[in-house]
């Protein structure tokens, strides 16, 4: 069963997002270390929550893998990617490993 790993950058008073940044390396660094491991991975900008409304999140990242086992091989490779994040933010991002069901 396939899982996906979303990453949430969520937005605050004092936060910062570096979005070239963001593409251009830390993605890179991604497909570098978990791309033996992973199916796909796609990264979202947040322009709005609705109508009139703000977006709560600066980005959103969406990783998936074949399954378990392919995430947790990726999750060993994970230092150097985590290790950038603030390279490109302060915001404390919110992880959250599914399964795929649609």
């Amino acid at each position: 069963m396939p899982v996906s790993m979303q990453v949430i950058y969520p937005i605050t008073e004092d936060s910062h997002f570096d979005y070239d940044y963001y593409t251009s390396t830390h993605m890179a660094l991604v497909a570098e270390h978990f791309g033996p491991h992973m199916q796909s991975a796609q990264a979202t900008k947040g322009l709005t929550g609705g109508p009139k409304t703000p977006p709560a999140f600066h980005a959103i990242a969406t990783i998936v893998f074949a399954d378990q086992d392919a995430m947790k091989a990726a999750m060993a490779n994970a230092g150097p990617v985590v290790g950038d994040i603030p390279n490109f933010t302060n915001s404390k991002p919110h992880t959250l490993i599914g399964e795929v069901i649609a």
